[in-house]
């Protein structure tokens, strides 16, 4: 009898192993976020804006990752019936950043406050000529992974992608985690002349690949292939700040996955999110493991 095992079957209980590590790794990076939150229980300051009964519901719930403080309208935050502190703003995207520069709060999650007057009040209150954000994202299937650039005005060059990643490597290891880089462009590889666009942002992510090994960063030029390097990146680039904005909105907004917010990437605790969630929890979570 021969005992050889079929070739296919040794290939299947292979696979098996690597995805069941490979599940085991990525749930590593929200466990230790997790634990790193639940540790720091930082004093987070949210913003609120457009008053949302579930915005501020869900940051009762982040109670246990963090002290949690919100920043706006008195009477109209106390008319949902909450029992967290409250600082009273009639401008509360400058109240949240000067809370933040001065050290009163630990960090900070924009909340439902406008993102072009928030961010644009950090940016001059910490004298910084240019944001730059990484947001953490998971998939619908439970794999988490941080993408770059989520503005539609980042990452729009080889050197803004450059300083994406490193700023972003540099952020990540505050999460005592170690960034794989995983960076896109717009067609495959054998793509190359047909059409400028594309040769460019092939071209583009293949000096970005280059540049960053240089540096010591683990990168890997997955072309377009963004459904290969979630298979291995935990940071992955997307050709542009628009390319990458269409990436997190699919996912999160249609795609059934889930978004944690943007940190921006920086000295200071600034966590962006989207307006159009109304739940907290995952941002202020974030915001209070990197204190």
């Amino acid at each position: 009898m021969n005992a050889d095992i079929p070739i296919s079957i040794c290939v299947y209980l292979l696979s098996s192993v690597v995805n069941k590590n490979l599940h085991v790794w990525f749930m590593d990076i929200l466990s230790e976020i997790e634990r790193k939150a639940r540790s720091n229980h930082a004093r987070i300051g949210l913003g609120i804006g457009a008053n949302s009964d579930k915005l501020i519901n869900s940051a009762e719930d982040a109670c246990e990752y963090s002290e949690v403080v919100l920043v706006g309208d008195e009477n109209q935050i106390k008319a949902t019936g909450t029992g967290l502190e409250i600082i009273h703003s009639t401008e509360p995207s400058r109240t949240l950043v000067d809370l933040l520069v001065a050290g009163e709060i630990d960090g900070a999650v924009r909340g439902t406050l406008s993102a072009t007057k928030t961010l644009s009040i950090l940016k001059k209150s910490l004298g910084m000529n240019k944001l730059y954000r990484a947001a953490l994202l998971e998939t619908a299937d439970g794999r988490p992974f941080f993408l770059a650039p989520v503005g539609i005005d980042e990452g729009n060059s080889v050197a803004d992608k450059i300083e994406l990643i490193k700023r972003g490597a540099a952020h990540i290891k505050r999460l005592d985690i170690t960034a794989k880089v995983g960076i896109l462009s717009g067609g495959r590889f054998e793509d190359k002349g047909r059409d400028e666009r594309v040769d460019k942002t092939l071209a583009d992510a293949e000096l970005v690949t280059k540049k960053v090994c240089e540096m010591g960063i683990d990168a890997k030029n997955y072309s377009i292939l963004i459904e290969d390097a979630i298979k291995e990146a935990n940071f992955i680039i997307a050709p542009d700040g628009i390319s990458g904005n269409l990436i997190f909105r699919t996912l999160v907004f249609l795609g059934g996955g889930h978004g944690y917010g943007a940190p921006v990437l920086m000295e200071k605790v600034f966590v962006d999110t989207s307006r159009v969630k109304e739940d907290a929890v995952r941002a202020i979570m974030l915001a209070s493991a990197m204190k």
